[in-house]
Parts: C-alpha cells; sequence; structure tokens
C-alpha cells in the first residue's frame, strides 16, 4: 500500500510542478504582451527607397 501511496504523491507533485509552471509561462506572456494599438499603428519605414537609388 506504501508503494500506492508514494507514487500518488509523486504525481500529485508533478501535476503541481506543472500547474506553477503554466502558471510562470502565462504571467510572463502577459507581462510581454504588446498591446494592439502598438501592433497595428503604421510605421513609415523609408529605408526601401534609399535602396532603390
Amino acid at each position: 500500500m506504501q508503494g500506492d501511496e508514494s507514487a500518488n504523491k509523486a504525481e500529485q507533485s508533478e501535476a503541481a510542478e506543472r500547474e506553477a509552471a503554466k502558471q510562470r509561462l502565462l504571467a510572463q506572456a502577459e507581462a510581454e504582451r504588446v498591446p494592439v494599438d502598438d501592433t497595428t499603428r503604421a510605421v513609415p519605414d523609408r529605408r526601401w527607397r534609399r535602396d532603390q537609388r
């Protein structure tokens, strides 16, 4: 019986670690998220004109 308990504890521990890792990734992604306004704003880029001369 004790083998089953330790296996169950190991599974619970791994599940908790996976959940913690998932939460860290979500927090990091949220911190690095760029607002939509910043990604849709047109930024003039005239470098290509210099290359055509």
